[in-house]
């Protein structure tokens, strides 16, 4: 693990994202709250909290951090790729004040999000697919801010 101590403490900020392709159907019965595990988003939400707080437990070397806050949010898109699935995207926002970022925390609460919610519907749509589950922007530190652009690998 590096060691961080010599660094000053500063706010960091990380912005993840990441998509789960599903049928219409699918997205139509979680937005209508007619999933039989229960309410699927709320429970998405504390899963990701969970997992930004625990991200040190499964990441190897990663520090842990007191996080001050961990924000999901949820939103659809609408448009069907060629499959003819349409999507719920994930961001996850996190926060602290510390010596090293909060980049793994932000992508682990969106990557368990995104479990969370095909754990909670697989038994109506089996062939949902989690895609793209990235870095959209990270603040503080030595190396300052980085947003995503189109141009991002």
């Amino acid at each position: 693990m590096v060691d961080v101590s010599g660094k000053p403490g500063t706010e960091r900020v990380a912005v993840a994202s990441g998509v789960l392709r599903m049928q219409p159907g699918t997205l139509a019965r979680i937005r209508a709250g007619s999933i039989a595990k229960g309410d699927v988003l709320t429970v998405a939400d504390v899963g990701a909290v969970m997992a930004a707080k625990r991200t040190a437990d499964i990441i190897p070397m990663c520090h842990t951090l007191a996080l001050s806050g961990v924000e999901v949010g949820f939103s659809d898109i609408a448009e069907a790729d060629a499959g003819g699935c349409v999507g719920l995207k994930v961001t996850t926002t996190t926060r602290c004040a510390g010596q090293t970022g909060v980049e793994m925390e932000a992508l682990c609460a969106a990557g368990v999000a995104l479990l969370t919610i095909y754990d909670m519907c697989k038994a109506i749509d089996r062939g949902m697919r989690i895609e793209n589950i990235q870095l959209e922007e990270k603040r503080g530190g030595k190396s300052g801010t980085w947003k995503r652009t189109k141009d991002s690998a």
